[in-house]
């Protein structure tokens, strides 16, 4: 199997435990968790790009040109805003609803590869974007509101997906760059934070506050992963693949946690389930035509 579908799996897998993860350090604002995920994350990787990889960037300097940036900055905007509107929901009990953005974040990657790479869509992945319009559209008249949490997940996260689409680094130093360009504001909120009083960090137990800044791997291993996933393997695949998480948080949010799911929201989120069956057989027949049939001659 190509390495880059085990870096997807590996990274949607991981995303999919999140909210394990979350609730255990629930005590803590949102605001305050993204800021610690962001100084923690840099650091992270800050050392291991020192360790793993400096000698070998310092034979190969990239330029860090006003494009570079832009578009790292763009990422790092994105991944920020994306990571804020998750941990909230998670920590408010909206965790199904999160998984209800993450099974239709596939389709907005779909989309943004029409839209702006000038991909063509085939009958059946017309058929999958309208039945998921269709699930995302019934929730909405049901319960009287657009699932904002959920499309603001899709939406910035299939974004971020295209944005690294065209990242010329490598998965570790773009994201060492994206943590850096939010690293200095990070700091000072939580700085600004403490000084108020109303920072949760320094008041917590040594083990509490290794678990909060914990948010740095947990948040890098997966981060990592994904850079390397998207940069070997198309964004159609990267879409397949992504149906993993929201499955396992949907699960968690059920049957773990005790989220209440309604016959309404069944008849939404079967919609949307549909979508993703059509979605993916059609991707897996798509790369199975793709694929040469080789005579037994040439094994």
């Amino acid at each position: 199997m190509n390495r880059g579908l085990w870096y997807g799996l590996a990274a949607y897998s991981i995303w999919g435990l999140f909210p394990i993860y979350w609730k255990l350090i629930e005590f803590v604002p949102a605001d305050q968790i993204i800021a610690h995920r962001i100084v923690w994350s840099f650091l992270l990787l800050a050392l291991v790009r020192v360790m793993l990889f400096g000698r070998r960037q310092a034979r190969q300097p990239v330029a860090m040109t006003r494009s570079v940036v832009g578009l790292y900055s763009a990422a790092a905007v994105l991944i920020a805003m994306n990571w804020f509107m998750y941990v909230w929901a998670v920590n408010h009990n909206f965790i199904v609803e999160t998984s209800l953005g993450y099974f239709i974040t596939p389709l907005v990657n779909v989309l943004l590869g029409v839209a702006i790479l000038g991909e063509r869509l085939s009958r059946w992945q017309w058929v999958a974007i309208g039945l998921a319009a269709a699930g995302v559209a019934y929730l909405a008249v049901v319960y009287g509101d657009v699932p904002w949490i959920a499309i603001g997940l899709a939406t910035t996260f299939g974004t971020y997906g295209l944005v690294k689409k065209k990242a010329p680094l490598g998965s570790v130093p773009g994201l060492t760059l994206e943590t850096g360009l939010l690293f200095l504001p990070a700091v000072v909120y939580l700085a600004t934070t403490e000084a108020r009083g109303t920072g949760a960090f320094l008041g917590l137990a040594g083990s509490t506050q290794l678990l909060v800044a914990a948010a740095g791997p947990i948040t890098t291993l997966p981060l990592v992963l994904f850079a390397a996933a998207v940069q070997r393997i198309p964004l159609s695949a990267i879409g397949i693949l992504q149906f993993i998480a929201p499955t396992i948080q949907f699960l968690l949010g059920v049957l773990v946690y005790k989220e209440p799911f309604s016959h309404q929201q069944l008849i939404g989120f079967a919609l949307v389930w549909s979508a993703v069956i059509v979605f993916g057989t059609e991707g897996i027949l798509a790369r199975t035509r793709a694929t040469p049939v080789l005579d037994e001659g040439e094994f």
